[in-house]
């Protein structure tokens, strides 16, 4: 797909110089359109997939409220319990008092007490089953906890590997960061681009190929990257109209230089634009709008496993 976009736009580029018929034109301008079209589903997919996260993680808080709940309800029974054989006992010594007088009321304490004895039983029984279904419930939860902890975990030591990795590069407009499950590798354009342009310059390869060399020794992990300008116009001429196709544009070089690495899974890759609308900084000032104008690689562990455990959960 990226190869497609790379030689339409080619094409595209060179309209502007050398003569192609009508049709040809047309035809690309439409493929352009396409791409266009199919990088803003891709970027919808991704906000569909933090919102099913966030759904996991809702679903995860409420089991174990549920749990709580449960088991308040398991002490409740077993205070009934305790009281009942309370009663029972209570039953006993009247029965054995009542054993000294006639057979009649002998008999009628016999009853009551096997009635009793089969309501203690039942609920006995009751509260074993119960139990047995909350420590079941208990033990899913534990392993649920232990998986995400393990997540973390690994993507703590991830962002220390990227950190490592990219060592050269940070404080030229590189940063790794660790937050809400996922790895947040930011970086400036003055390390990658000139202004206006998504050709991706020297240092910022060297800084690419070496964020590549982890992921492809991570192919599970989903990476989305986002491209993004200050609010200032695009001034440029070509292929590219505005902010919007300047920052998608970027963010498909990077991908481009990332599909070299033959051990990245291409399928984990997603390239986004956003332009000026998700700034990190005001752009009321030089620094702002340089903080803002980023590629940003958000690197996100799989999450299939902890759906399949919840399911089983409930």
């Amino acid at each position: 797909m990226i190869k497609k976009a790379s030689i339409g736009l080619l094409a595209l580029a060179l309209s502007t110089t050398s003569c192609v018929s009508k049709k040809i034109y047309n035809d690309l301008e439409t493929k352009y359109s396409d791409l266009k079209k199919e990088n803003r589903s891709i970027a919808d997919e991704n906000e569909n997939l933090k919102k099913a996260k966030n759904q996991l993680e809702t679903d995860r808080d409420k089991l174990v409220k549920d749990l709580a709940t449960a088991n308040d309800d398991l002490a409740k029974q077993k205070a009934d319990l305790a009281a009942a054989q309370n009663k029972y006992k209570v039953l006993q010594d009247s029965y054995n008092a009542l054993e000294k007088n006639s057979n009649d009321a002998l008999e009628k304490n016999m009853a009551k007490n096997r009635e009793l004895l089969a309501q203690l039983e039942a609920k006995g029984k009751a509260l074993a089953e119960e139990q047995a279904r909350l420590d079941k419930t208990a033990n899913r939860l534990k392993e649920l906890e232990d998986m995400i902890a393990a997540k973390e975990e690994a993507m703590r030591k991830l962002k220390e590997t990227l950190s490592k990795a990219l060592t050269g590069f940070e404080g030229k407009g590189l940063t790794v960061e660790h937050k809400n499950g996922k790895v947040y590798v930011s970086m400036e354009n003055k390390l990658l681009f000139n202004s206006g342009s998504w050709a991706v310059g020297t240092d910022g390869r060297k800084a690419v190929v070496e964020l590549g060399k982890v992921l492809g020794d991570n192919p599970d992990l989903s990476v989305l990257i986002e491209g993004h300008t200050d609010d200032d116009p695009y001034a440029g001429s070509g292929p590219i109209a505005n902010n919007w196709d300047l920052s998608t544009k970027r963010a498909t070089a990077i991908v481009a230089i990332l599909s070299e690495n033959p051990k990245i899974n291409k399928q984990k890759l997603t390239a986004a634009g956003r332009s000026e609308f998700s700034p990190l900084a005001s752009n009321a000032t030089p620094e702002g709008k340089a903080k803002n104008r980023r590629i940003e690689i958000i690197l996100t562990p799989r999450l299939d496993e902890i759906a399949e455990m919840l399911n089983s959960i409930n």
